[in-house]
């Protein structure tokens, strides 16, 4: 057969190769997927103990018995008692709704002030955006758990100024990240397209630029959700935030460090818990990056 004949030949196409491509790219998608709906399940059942703790309590938070005085972890108490025999795991779960509380509530505030602040940046005259920008600078210019701190310094303890002040200090980050995209947005074809159209502004600004600017701040509320918690849970361990005896896990570490060489399982869980919030939300966070950026986790 000449050289000829032989190029004539019909060549069946390779189908080894996007087999393998497909094979490889459904192992990456499941294998991805896994500690997302394991970080979904963690955090549906810290929404669910928050909201109705009955449901996952088997005693009442506040319940004590004396002759169970710091006993360890068994089929009675899964995760042991305190130091006045009161159940870990039901102020774990009574806890929650405490310390979860603490991390949207903050996070609800930093949303909203950033938003606002960032979009009168991004969308006012030179002197209004140089002003606003400034402040925003001052408030990047400490850390944010530093600058909380400074805020209950001057509005006092409580677990009303935690949240408010975690909230607060969160806000420099948010403006930042949302006059940035307002800019980028603001200056795209189909916002243009929209003015040539005879929009209003408010039109444009509703339908167009905010819908687009605030979609990164859905990834970052996701993961500060968990940092805002945690901020939370810091600040009621040194007697800032939640005070005992309400159930807060921060509060209850706090207190857990007097009986650490008696009783392991005190601190032991409440700090898991915070963890596994903290964790869950940021793999939940990371998720939805890679969806809007249009790969896998």
């Amino acid at each position: 057969m000449s050289l000829i004949d032989t190029a004539q030949q019909p060549v069946a196409p390779s189908t080894a190769a996007p087999a393998t491509s497909v094979r490889r790219r459904a192992r990456r998608s499941t294998g991805g997927s896994i500690p997302v709906v394991l970080a979904g399940v963690v955090l549906a059942l810290f929404v669910v103990a928050a909201v109705a703790p009955a449901l996952l309590a088997p005693y009442g938070y506040d319940e004590v018995n004396p002759q169970k005085i710091l006993a360890a972890p068994s089929a009675e108490h899964v995760f042991g008692t305190d130091e006045n025999g009161r159940d870990v795991l039901s102020r774990i779960v009574h806890g929650a709704a405490n310390s979860l509380l603490l991390g949207f509530g903050a996070v609800a505030i930093a949303l909203v002030g950033g938003t606002l602040l960032g979009l009168s940046a991004a969308l006012g005259n030179r002197v209004t955006s140089s002003l606003l920008m400034r402040i925003v600078d001052v408030g990047l210019a400490f850390p944010e758990m530093l600058l909380a701190l400074v805020l209950i310094a001057v509005a006092g303890p409580g677990p009303r100024n935690a949240l408010i002040a975690i909230g607060i200090a969160t806000i420099p980050s948010y403006a930042r990240v949302i006059r940035a995209q307002t800019l980028g947005v603001r200056g795209s074809s189909y916002v243009e397209a929209a003015h040539a159209l005879g929009l209003r502004p408010a039109q444009v600004l509703v339908r167009h630029v905010l819908p687009n600017a605030v979609r990164p701040l859905i990834v970052i509320a996701t993961i500060g959700v968990g940092t805002a918690t945690l901020a939370g849970a810091a600040l009621s361990f040194i007697g800032l935030g939640v005070s005992p005896p309400t159930p807060e896990w921060g509060s209850m570490l706090s207190t857990a460090r007097t009986f650490i060489q008696q009783a392991w399982w005190y601190g032991a869980f409440p700090g898991l818990a915070i963890t596994a919030l903290v964790v869950s939300t940021s793999v939940l966070g990371r998720a939805l990056q890679a969806r809007f950026e249009g790969r896998t986790a």
